[in-house]
C-alpha cells in the first residue's frame, strides 16, 4: 500500500500535466519568441548569460512536449494503431535520440569522435531484468550494424512493449550511480528535465505502435528536428478562436488519463499478486520446518522418555542393592562388635589374672628375700627359680604387647567399618538427589511435551487458516485474470463509448476517493491482529494488507470492468442483429433442440434470432414497437440492465 501511493499521485501528476497541455498550456520553445511578450529585449538578455546547455536542455525539452502532444493528437485522429511510416512519431525518436545524446561523453577514435547512447541502453538490462529480452533480441539481429541502429532498435521496441517511460525512468533514478559514468555534467539525463523528459513519455502508453524493425533502415546518421511543423500549427492554434476543439481534446486527454491509470493500476495489482504468492510459498515452507521440528521434539522427548524409565530402573535397583549392602555392612559391624566384646572381656579377665598372680608372686618374692638371709645354703636353687619366673614374666609381658597389638587392629578395624558406614549413607544420599533431579528433569519435559503440542495445535490452525486464504486469493487472482483478457479484447471499441464512460469514470473517482477513505480506516483496524503467532506475524500481516487492498481494488475495477463488458455486448447484439429467415433454423439457439409441430419458432425482436416458447418467454418494451414484445433469455438480462442504467 505504501508503494502504491506515490506511484498513484505520480500517474496523477502526469495525467494533470496532459490535461494542461491539452488546454494550450504548452510551453513556448527557447528558439521561438511570443509576439505577445513585450520585455524581449530583457529576455534575449536573460537568456545571453544563461549557460548554453541550460538553454539546450529547455529546448529540448519544449520540443519534446510539442511532439508528443502532436503524436498524441495524431493518433486520435488517425487510430491509435500508427505505423513506422508515421511523421509525428518519426519526429519523435529524432528528437527522443538528441535527447539521449546530449552531453554524452565522446569515445575518441582514429577518424571521429563517436557519441553513441548504445551503451547507455545496455545498461537497463542489469536494473531491469524484464529489459534483457529486447537487448538480446536487438544484438541478435543480423542487419544492425552500427551501435546507434542497435540504439534505435531498441528503443522502438521497447515503445511498442510500452515500457520505454519506465526504463528511462529506471536510468534517471539511478543517475548519479549508472549515468554519470556515461554523461558530462549538465547533460539533460542528468538534471530534473530528464525526470520531466520521463513523466511525458508516459503519454504514449496509450498509443499502440507497429513498427517493421528489419526492414526499416537504422544504421543512417542521425536526423535533424523539423520545428517548422509544430510552430505553424502553435500559431495557427493561437489565432483560432474554435472551442469545441479544446473540449474535444480536453475531454479526450481525460479518457487517456484515465486509461493509463487503469493499465497501471493493473500492473501494481499483477505485482502486488506475485508478491502474495511469494510469500504464501515462504510461509508454507516455514510450516514444514515447523512440522519438522516438531517431529524432532517428539522423538526427543520419546527418547528421554526411555531413558527416564530406564534410570528409574536403575534407581530402583541401585537402591535394593546399596541396602543389602548396607545391611550386610551392619551385620558384619555387629559381629564384629561381639567379637570385639568378647576378645576384651577375656584380655580383661586375664590381665587381672596375671595382676593377681603378680602380686602373690611379689608378695612370694618379699618373703623369699626375708628368708634369704635364713637360707643362704638355697640360694643356688632359688637364684634358678627366680631365672625361671623372670623367664614366665618375660613371656607373659610378651604375650600383654601381642594382644594390645591385636586391640589396635581390631580398633583400626573398626574405624575402617565406621568409615565404610558413612561412606554408603552418603553414596546413598548423592543417589537419592540424583532422582530427584531425575523426576524434576522428567516433569520438565512433560511440560515442554504439552507446550509442543499446543504449539502444534497452533501451527496446524495457522496452516488451514493459510490454506483457506490461499485458496481464496488463487480464486480471486483467477477471476481478475479473466475479467481482465475480458476487458483487454473489449478496449478496443472503446471510442463509440466515450460519452457513457465520462460519466462513469467520474462516479469511479468518487469511489476511488471512498475506497481511500475506508483504506486508512483499515489501516487503524490492522492493529488488532497483533497477537498472532510470533513467527507468522508479519507473514499474517503483510497477507492481510495485500488481500484488502486487492479485494478492495478488485471490486471497484470489476465494476468497471463488468459495465464496459455489458455495454460492449449490448451493443456487439444490436450491431449483429439479423432477422434470421424460418427456413433457416431448424434448431433451437438457445437449448439446441429441433423444432417440430409442438415446439414452434419464435422470433426474438431484438436480436432477431429464432428460438423455442421456453427460451424465448419474455417481454420486454423496444424502441421499435409501442407495446412489449418477445426477447430471448440472453437479450433479457442486457435489455433489463440498460434499461436500469438509463432510469437511473
Amino acid at each position: 500500500m505504501a508503494d502504491e501511493k506515490p506511484k498513484q499521485s505520480h500517474d496523477e501528476s502526469n495525467g494533470s500535466e496532459n490535461k494542461n497541455g491539452c488546454e494550450n498550456s504548452w510551453p513556448e520553445p527557447v528558439v521561438v519568441q511570443s509576439k505577445t511578450d513585450i520585455n524581449s529585449s530583457a529576455r534575449s538578455l536573460r537568456y545571453q548569460r544563461r549557460d548554453p546547455k541550460t538553454i539546450e536542455r529547455c529546448n529540448l525539452l519544449n520540443v519534446s512536449k510539442l511532439i508528443i502532444k502532436e503524436v498524441i493528437d495524431s493518433s486520435l485522429s488517425h487510430g491509435r494503431m500508427l505505423d513506422d511510416n508515421h511523421v509525428p512519431l518519426q519526429q519523435f525518436f529524432i528528437v527522443l535520440e538528441h535527447v539521449l545524446r546530449h552531453g554524452l561523453k565522446p569515445k575518441k577514435s582514429l577518424l571521429r569522435d563517436r557519441r553513441d547512447f548504445w551503451c547507455v541502453l545496455e545498461t537497463v538490462e542489469k536494473l531491469v531484468p524484464e529489459a534483457s529480452e529486447i537487448t538480446t533480441s536487438v544484438r541478435e539481429m543480423p542487419s544492425l550494424k552500427t551501435p546507434l541502429g542497435k540504439a534505435r532498435a531498441w528503443l522502438r521496441l521497447s515503445l511498442m512493449q510500452k515500457s520505454l517511460a519506465d526504463y528511462l525512468k529506471v536510468l534517471c533514478e539511478r543517475r548519479d550511480q549508472v549515468l554519470s559514468e556515461f554523461y558530462e555534467p549538465g547533460a539533460m539525463m542528468l538534471e530534473d528535465e530528464g525526470m520531466v523528459f520521463t513523466g511525458l513519455l508516459v503519454g504514449l502508453n496509450v498509443i499502440d505502435c507497429n513498427m517493421c524493425i528489419k526492414e526499416e533502415d537504422l544504421d543512417q546518421p542521425m536526423g535533424v528536428i523539423d520545428f517548422s511543423l509544430y510552430l505553424n500549427n502553435r500559431i495557427n492554434d493561437d489565432l483560432s478562436p474554435d472551442n469545441e476543439s479544446t473540449e474535444t481534446k480536453n475531454k479526450m486527454a481525460t479518457i487517456l488519463d484515465q486509461k493509463n491509470y487503469l493499465e497501471e493500476l493493473n500492473r501494481h495489482l499483477n505485482a502486488t499478486v506475485t508478491n502474495l504468492q511469494q510469500k504464501l510459498e515462504s510461509v508454507q515452507t516455514t510450516n514444514t520446518l515447523l512440522k519438522e521440528d516438531l517431529a524432532i521434539a517428539k522423538n526427543t522427548a520419546l527418547d528421554l522418555q526411555d531413558e527416564n524409565d530406564r534410570l528409574k530402573a536403575d534407581q530402583g535397583s541401585i537402591v535394593d542393592d546399596t541396602k543389602k549392602q548396607l545391611e550386610a555392612a551392619k551385620q558384619d559391624i555387629e559381629t564384629e562388635r561381639e567379637t570385639y566384646k568378647t576378645s576384651r572381656e577375656g584380655l580383661d579377665h586375664m590381665y587381672t589374672g596375671l595382676k593377681k598372680q603378680l602380686e602373690e608372686e611379689t608378695h612370694v618374692r618379699l618373703d623369699v628375700e626375708k628368708e634369704l638371709e635364713l637360707q643362704i645354703s638355697m640360694k643356688q636353687e632359688m637364684e634358678m627359680a627366680l631365672r625361671i619366673l623372670e623367664k614366665d614374666i618375660h613371656e607373659k609381658q610378651d604375650t600383654m604387647i601381642s594382644l594390645r597389638q591385636q586391640l589396635e587392629e581390631i580398633k583400626g578395624i573398626n574405624l575402617e567399618m565406621y568409615q565404610k558406614l558413612q561412606a554408603c549413607e552418603g553414596g546413598l544420599k548423592h543417589k537419592s538427589e540424583l532422582v530427584n533431579k531425575l523426576e524434576e528433569k522428567t516433569n520438565q519435559l512433560v511440560v515442554t511435551l504439552k507446550d509442543m503440542e499446543k504449539r502444534l495445535k497452533q501451527a496446524e490452525a495457522d496452516k488451514q487458516a493459510a490454506e483457506e486464504t490461499a485458496r481464496k486469493l488463487g480464486q480471486i487472482i483467477a477471476d481478475k485474470d479473466s475479467k481482465r483478457t475480458a476487458l483487454e479484447t473489449d478496449l478496443k471499441i472503446e471510442r463509440e463509448w466515450r460519452g457513457t464512460l465520462q460519466k462513469s469514470l467520474e462516479e469511479e473517482r468518487e469511489k476511488v476517493s471512498a475506497v481511500q477513505t475506508d483504506l486508512q480506516k483499515y489501516k487503524h483496524l490492522e492493529k488488532d491482529y497483533a497477537t498472532l503467532e510470533q513467527r507468522h506475524k508479519e507473514v499474517q500481516k503483510t497477507c492481510e494488507e495485500h488481500e484488502k487492498t486487492l479485494a478492495e481494488l478488485g471490486s471497484h475495477l470489476s465494476d468497471t470492468k463488468l459495465r464496459v463488458e455489458d455495454m460492449r455486448e449490448a451493443h456487439q447484439v444490436i450491431k449483429e442483429a439479423q432477422w434470421i429467415s424460418d427456413k433457416e433454423a431448424t434448431n433451437c439457439k438457445g437449448c439446441s433442440k429441433e423444432f417440430s409441430i409442438s415446439r414452434r419458432r419464435h422470433h426474438c425482436r431484438n436480436c432477431g434470432d429464432i428460438f423455442c416458447n421456453e427460451c424465448s418467454d419474455n417481454k420486454m418494451p423496444l424502441p421499435s414497437s409501442a407495446k412489449p414484445v418477445r426477447v430471448c433469455d440472453n437479450c433479457h438480462p442486457l435489455l433489463l440492465q440498460r434499461y436500469s442504467s438509463t432510469g437511473n
